[in-house]
């Protein structure tokens, strides 16, 4: 078939056990009853054998057999449904949300497993993930009676989960949706009318129940966001002993038919058809009119935003990994610089190398974005010094829109070069490359559309706390230039990031003076670069981080040790990021400071056909 998981455990035990220092999470907090540093080979290899025997194999159903709709119902290949609970009863699924669970894993090692399992199979991994978050949302915000109804269940995969926000007619602009709820005799518990559309999962035959957590304004909420309402709404509602009871009035209305991820249900689900839809209302009833449901699904976004970087980013991988193999395979050509000699496979010609490389250093890169903020999550969350918690959840908050929206951009662009190296061949449906352009193209969209990403980290970021949240986050890369710009190594590498740090600081001075004019669809105009530009400056001073690690390793090692490629590779990939990528930083900053704003200035005639 056309699928091929090539993957590696190799980079995640760099990040886990050479970059980060994991003994610092497995020794805080709920942590401590459980596992330890020495875990992680075995938990990485465990997980990885899922990945690849019981995960991978159900990918080619899932891009020709579909999620199929028929009858009010969605059926999913009959291979999901295995993978789905191989993964449940392993231990790589929700259970994770169970904080009293000893068993439980930090995020930043969850990370690395669901990196495998989105790598073998992106349709079928939702199905799992969207239940680890929604649970959690009933975890932090419901009551004990919605907690001991929900969560056993949702814990142990039996419930699946969903998150229900977008509307026909609000899409981005979350604060137009229509969805009601109305009282009932019972507290707590509301009538719900009203459709959502493009909710992954919101239908399926994996599970025996499906839990929506679903936003919608309780009568005489105010307008926008502000008065909007998060509930439990299950498609069957609990019996007293917890059991699956009467049907609730959820019904799907249909699949969306995509251009990749088909096995993944993306379903419009219509609550209240008979007027007979139930939910919980999670939290505290409005108080003026105001809900605290944006607020707590704002939880789930930001993980799931982080979760769609690393889902691209695993698309890019394994396109990356089989490129790579066949471009070392592939006989073609003759070398330029002796066209006389034998033909050679492709892998030793520059442009093909140069391919290859733009691909390993933007994974490694997006990688360790993502990484490190499931690394800050776990210090947030865990630590017992209130001050370092607070400044692990600024740091997150940063690094949010830019690993959703930098990663996944990356992701698509990383995935086209792979085709490009399999030449026409790529092209072709037969090869596995396809599948994870077509797969990938999502990402951009999913949880916010890149470009609301960047208006969020310019609007948002940039002015957080007075400013002093994001300098505190760009203080950390010029630290990293100002400890090592001597470094005998990467020394001009680093020269390179401090230059494109100082055209940063310009682009955010050449903003400023944009706003004092009153020109502030300049905003709108800039922001999706400016992002671009913030993660290449990350990106950036990450590799380099492994670069300098990976050089000690060698000097320990020396070169004919068996490690010595994968560590030289580490360097090597910093070396190409610095010189062939960081330096857009720069056009960046001159388009920006041109400031043409043509786009704007033609009549909007002028788009269209006459």
């Amino acid at each position: 078939m056309a699928s091929n998981f090539l993957y590696s455990t190799r980079d995640q035990k760099f990040i886990l056990k050479e970059w980060l220092d994991m003994s610092k999470v497995f020794e805080a907090g709920r942590f401590q009853r459980g596992y330890s540093v020495d875990d992680i080979d075995s938990i990485l290899e465990n997980a990885m054998k899922i990945a690849k025997e019981a995960v991978a194999p159900t990918n080619d159903d899932g891009d020709t057999i579909h999620a199929v709709y028929k009858n009010g119902k969605v059926t999913v290949p009959e291979s999901f449904k295995k993978a789905y609970w191989t993964v449940q009863e392993n231990g790589l699924g929700s259970s994770n949300a169970d904080h009293s669970d000893p068993s439980s894993l930090p995020l930043t090692v969850m990370g690395a497993t669901n990196e495998f399992l989105a790598a073998a199979n992106a349709a079928s991994g939702p199905y799992a993930m969207a239940t680890t978050g929604s649970s959690g949302l009933i975890r932090d915000f419901g009551s004990d009676k919605v907690k001991n109804i929900f969560l056993p269940k949702m814990y142990s995969g039996q419930w699946a989960g969903t998150m229900d926000l977008t509307e026909p007619n609000s899409g981005s602009d979350v604060g137009d949706i229509i969805t009601k709820a109305f009282p009932t005799d019972e507290p707590g518990v509301y009538n719900i009318v009203g459709t959502k559309c493009f909710i992954t999962g919101g239908d399926q035959d994996i599970t025996e129940n499906i839990i929506h957590l679903a936003l919608a304004r309780i009568e005489g909420g105010v307008p926008g966001t502000k008065g909007i309402s998060l509930f439990v709404v299950p498609k069957y509602w609990p019996t007293e002993a917890g059991e699956v009871g009467e049907f609730n009035d959820v019904n799907c209305g249909g699949v969306e038919h995509k251009m990749g991820l088909r096995g993944s249900a993306t379903s419009i689900i219509n609550f209240g058809e008979d007027n007979k839809c139930r939910g919980y209302l999670l939290g505290n009833a409005p108080v003026d009119g105001k809900g605290a449901g944006m607020a707590q699904m704002f939880q789930m976004m930001n993980e799931e935003r982080t979760v769609t970087g690393l889902a691209a980013n695993a698309a890019a991988t394994v396109s990356y990994n089989n490129a790579a193999m066949y471009a070392a395979g592939r006989i073609q050509g003759r070398p330029i610089t002796n066209p006389k000699s034998a033909r050679v496979s492709i892998i030793h010609h520059e442009d093909v190398r140069r391919m290859l490389m733009y691909q390993k250093s933007i994974t490694e890169a997006s990688r360790a974005m993502i990484s490190m903020s499931y690394y800050a999550l776990d210090i947030a969350e865990n630590t017992s010094n209130e001050d370092e918690r607070k400044r692990a959840k600024a740091f997150v908050e940063v690094n949010i829109p830019i690993v959703k929206a930098w990663c996944s951009d990356m992701a698509f662009l990383s995935i086209s070069e792979a085709m490009q190296c399999y030449g026409g061949y790529g092209f072709s449906e037969d090869y596995p490359i396809a599948q994870q352009l077509r797969d990938c193209r999502i990402y951009p969209i999913w949880e916010g559309t890149n470009y609301i990403q960047s208006l969020d980290l310019i609007g948002r970021k940039w002015m957080m706390g007075g400013g002093q949240v994001f300098a505190s986050w760009f203080a950390e890369l010029e630290k990293f230039v100002a400890d090592n710009k001597d470094d005998k190594i990467l020394s001009a590498q680093i020269a390179l990031l401090a230059e494109a740090l100082n055209q940063y600081k310009e682009i955010q001075a050449a903003m400023v003076g944009y706003l004092g004019q009153g020109k502030f669809g300049m905003i709108g105009f800039f922001a999706t670069r400016i992002l671009k530009a913030t993660g290449h400056v990350y990106g950036a001073k990450l590799l380099l981080e492994h670069a300098l690690i990976a050089q000690k390793k060698i000097d320990e090692i020396g070169k004919e040790h068996f490690e010595y490629p994968y560590y030289a590779g580490k360097i090597a990939s910093a070396k190409f990021f610095a010189h062939n990528i960081l330096p857009t930083v720069g056009t960046i900053l001159r388009v920006i400071k041109e400031g043409d704003n043509s786009v704007m200035e033609i009549p909007e005639a002028s788009y269209l056909l006459e």
